[in-house]
């Protein structure tokens, strides 16, 4: 079984950062992609971003040059650094595990293991 805890939210203005961490315990980490999605109230699940296990990413284009996300291996780790934050940014931010090792798709049905997601709200 995998658990993942997602930290790091919060309040911020427009224009501003916030890193989330995920933390995850079991032994898939190391062999699966990771990704992120977010979902705002009365909207759906939408991707984020994903990283493969030899780091190639991928993100949508909503967030591209804005977000970055890494992984560190050794803290079974994943991370999402979000830069100049907008109030559209503003949602519950979920990072889940992948049923493989490569990013294979912005569907959610891709990914197996889902953390319990921290809110970011962005204020304008």
């Amino acid at each position: 079984q995998v658990q993942l805890v997602e930290s790091g939210g919060g309040l911020v203005q427009a224009g501003g950062s916030l890193r989330l961490s995920c933390a995850a315990s079991g032994r898939t980490f190391r062999t699966s992609a990771m990704g992120w999605f977010r979902q705002a109230p009365g909207k759906e699940r939408e991707f984020v971003a994903a990283i493969a296990v030899n780091a190639m990413s991928a993100y949508a284009d909503s967030v591209k040059g804005r977000f970055t996300i890494a992984r560190d291996n050794a803290k079974n780790t994943v991370y999402l650094q979000m830069n100049s934050l907008n109030p559209e940014d503003t949602a519950v931010y979920y990072c889940a595990v992948a049923n493989g090792p490569y990013y294979s798709g912005s569907d959610p049905q891709s990914y197996d293991y889902w953390g319990q997601g921290t809110q970011v709200t962005v204020s304008s």
